[in-house]
């Protein structure tokens, strides 16, 4: 019994680290401010989809083998190759990868040395990235079981300051809809379609400790994740009051790293300010690097050795590199078409999943559902919104809260009971 609880608390905290992403830290004390007094309904939001969905991601993905194939090939081989692909590139080179250069930038390097160049800046960070992806380094995990620590401490320091002595008052900012605005923008975390690719590492460790059923996997992921959503929750919603107190403080404009730079040094001055920037900088690297052999390891295999390790490595931080150099704030507002349709796919697959449903045709039809109008939701997002269609979906149940997706894709599942079972 000593044996499983030590086990459980190690891969707790294992996956609380791999979570634990840095460059999410902008997005609670941002979604704080515009939320005001309802911060609590934005969290709940932004916990369902930053917190909720990853672990149950995890539980999902061991319950169907192991993998995000396993969990998506309930639909289909090719869809799941398809979407694995698709988060793969999301994780990496499209988006997360040149968001840890841009944030390590702007909450590390421009409140020390405004001046520097973020292209220079761009060259060193990828240049260091790819030293230690092609390398394989063992020092970058070592750097980062101290670097995780350090950055906690940082981040209490900062909520406990902010707890005691608020920035401001708490005051009405008029949000509408503050949950589904947390929900959306937990999105941007991306951790729910991370969490069937950590699942794989989560599985296999507790394959090496000596689990080897499928029951004792689910339970103890399980048990794991529940240690994982507390801690993150306590990180999230405590920068989330923080960021809340701050709203009569700081302009209504201000960007998510501004803001984080701002907090930190009106509550801990110009010493905290910099020590949480070179915390979140170093801990971006760390991310930034594993990412990147995350992604040439998956497309090397994908391609059976015919594109090397090495060569993807190169692809992956030239690209990352150069998108980069646009900013926090531009990477973001690009991200969001592809979230708003692969998220609800991700959401339908692990709900189903965790729901004991077996049925491939109400897979095929739940997912295309959510995919129709997440297609939508996207070009919407993207400016180039298609009028009659979104007429159409604007009165769909739960479309106002900014769930349209949801009817389709019960609507399709329905439908789907109707074809082959297998």
């Amino acid at each position: 019994m000593r044996k499983t609880s030590t086990d459980v608390m190690v891969v707790g905290v294992a996956l609380f680290a791999m979570f634990f992403g840095a460059g999410n830290l902008i997005f609670p004390p941002f979604i704080g401010m515009a939320a005001g007094t309802a911060w609590t309904a934005a969290l709940l939001g932004f916990l369902a989809t930053g917190i909720g969905m990853p672990l149950l991601g995890v539980v999902a993905s061991a319950r169907a083998g192991g993998s995000v194939e396993h969990l998506a090939g309930r639909v289909g081989p090719r869809f799941a190759r398809i979407l694995s692909v698709v988060i793969i590139l999301a994780i990496g080179p499209l988006l997360a990868i040149p968001r840890t250069g841009a944030t390590t930038f702007e909450l590390g390097v421009v409140p020390l040395a405004p001046w520097f160049s973020p292209a220079l800046f761009s060259v060193v960070y990828f240049g260091v990235t790819l030293y230690f992806a092609i390398n394989k380094s063992a020092v970058v995990d070592r750097i980062g079981k101290v670097l995780t620590p350090f950055l906690l401490v940082t981040l209490a320091w900062i909520v406990v300051k902010g707890v005691l002595t608020p920035l401001g008052p708490l005051v009405d900012q008029g949000l509408d809809r503050p949950f589904a605005t947390g929900f959306r923008e937990g999105y941007q975390t991306m951790d729910a379609m991370a969490s069937v690719v950590f699942a794989e590492i989560v599985i296999g460790a507790l394959v090496f400790k000596g689990y080897r059923s499928v029951t004792d996997q689910v339970r103890l992921a399980s048990l794991a994740g529940v240690i994982a959503a507390v801690g993150l929750g306590l990180v999230y919603g405590g920068l989330m009051y923080v960021g809340a107190t701050g709203a009569t403080r700081f302009p209504e404009g201000i960007e998510r790293t501004q803001l984080v730079v701002a907090i930190s040094q009106a509550l801990l001055g110009e010493t905290g300010k910099v020590a949480l920037g070179l915390a979140v900088a170093l801990a971006c690297l760390t991310t930034s690097i594993g990412l990147t052999a995350t992604v040439a390891d998956y497309f090397s295999g994908l391609s059976r050795g015919k594109i090397g390790y090495k060569a993807i490595c190169v692809a992956t931080v030239v690209f990352s590199g150069v998108f980069a150099t646009v900013g926090v704030t531009t990477i973001v507002r690009v991200a969001v078409p592809l979230l708003v349709t692969v998220y609800p796919v991700v959401i339908v697959l692990i709900l189903l999943t965790i729901g004991g449903v077996s049925h491939r045709g109400v897979y095929t039809g739940a997912v295309t559902g959510a995919l129709a109008v997440g297609l939508l939701d996207a070009f919407t997002a993207a400016g180039t919104p298609i009028a009659a269609a979104n007429a159409l979906v604007a009165h769909i149940p739960f479309a106002a809260a900014g769930f349209p997706w949801i009817l389709p894709a019960l609507a399709g599942g329905a439908l789907g009971l109707l074809l082959p079972k297998k």
